[in-house]
């Protein structure tokens, strides 16, 4: 019965070591069978917030934990590094295209493309921070080939340390000394202006009578203004009706002058005409008055010849010519 009861106890204490084994295998940071991959990052400033066990990321994927945290000094550089060691998963990251088949993570290589490793905060109302890795070709590489032997990642300033840092360069004490002069300044120009303020409300009420007196006169000009264009509007419109008339009746007298040009016209057209068929060389009348010229000249002559005759001899009057 006792033997019975041993066994069944050592059974159980069996049993229990076994599923202590495998909750430790399945649940807890020892490897068995798959190595783990371990790096060094190297950090100057504070890491406040980072804890042993902290979880490390890459873009938002855990990819291990922070295994040890450790303070160094350096009494040749007269300064103090932190190394942590953190602990990469090779199950969380699946290699491809590697050379000769290789499934294993080259992390000098991964380093040298950029790899580099920041510090970011978890939680705002708990302070806890993390660790994050990214590629950044561009950040310079510092290595501590002498504080750690493991392969080490670069470490670089996140986003918000580096706003921080540049917060701590701020010269605060000179901004605090420019502000209490310009509050000094503000205070001074205040007091200024409440004992000007006053006198400005009196300049402003004259200024606004002596204008309001420039708008009441400036409404009566330009009424009268308005009054004297209305007439001269009126004189211009009856001129423009008398204008109308006058080139009406004109226009009649200039129809009735431009009848009779042209009659006038007409007959100085025909009195040419017969001035020129009487000026003709061919035509019948000069032919007649030629010849009634002609006429003319030979009686002129006898009626020149007979008067000679006469002024020698009077006689001729009563007796004549006698044959």
């Amino acid at each position: 019965m006792n033997a019975s009861r041993q066994s069944t106890i050592g059974a159980f204490v069996f049993g229990g070591l076994v599923l202590a084994l495998m909750t430790v295998v399945l649940f807890g940071n020892f490897r068995l069978f798959n190595p783990t991959t371990r790096a060094a990052i190297i950090f100057q400033g504070t890491i406040s917030g980072l804890t042993v066990g902290a979880p490390v990321t890459f873009r938002g994927v855990r990819v291990g934990v922070v295994q040890r945290i450790t303070l160094e000094f350096d009494q040749i550089a007269k300064a103090a590094f932190i190394p942590v060691t953190v602990e990469l998963d090779p199950d969380s990251v699946r290699v491809t295209g590697g050379e000769n088949g290789s499934q294993r993570i080259d992390l000098q290589d991964m380093v040298q493309r950029g790899l580099r490793a920041e510090l970011m905060t978890q939680s705002f109302v708990t302070g806890q921070a993390q660790i994050n890795l990214d590629f950044d070709p561009g950040s310079q590489a510092d290595l501590h080939p002498n504080l750690t032997k493991l392969p080490e990642i670069p470490a670089r300033l996140s986003a918000f340390q580096r706003v921080q840092e540049q917060l701590a360069q701020l010269p605060v004490g000179d901004l605090v000394k420019n502000a209490n002069a310009t509050f000094i300044s503000l205070h001074g120009l205040l007091d200024r202006f409440d004992q000007q303020m006053p006198v400005l409300f009196d300049d402003a009420k004259t200024i606004s009578s002596g204008t309001n007196r420039t708008l009441d006169a400036a409404t009566t000009a330009i009424g009268d203004l308005q009054k004297r264009l209305d007439e001269t509007l009126g004189h211009i419109d009856q001129l423009a009706i008398n204008s109308d008339q006058q080139v009406t009746q004109r226009s009649t007298d200039l129809h009735t002058l431009l009848a009779a040009s042209t009659q006038t016209m007409v007959q100085l057209r025909e009195s040419l005409s017969d001035l020129r068929s009487l000026t003709s060389s061919r035509g019948e009348a000069r032919t007649n008055l030629e010849a009634t010229l002609r006429d003319l000249a030979a009686a002129s002559a006898a009626l020149r010849g007979f008067a000679s005759d006469v002024e020698h001899n009077p006689q001729l009057l009563l007796t004549g010519r006698r044959p």
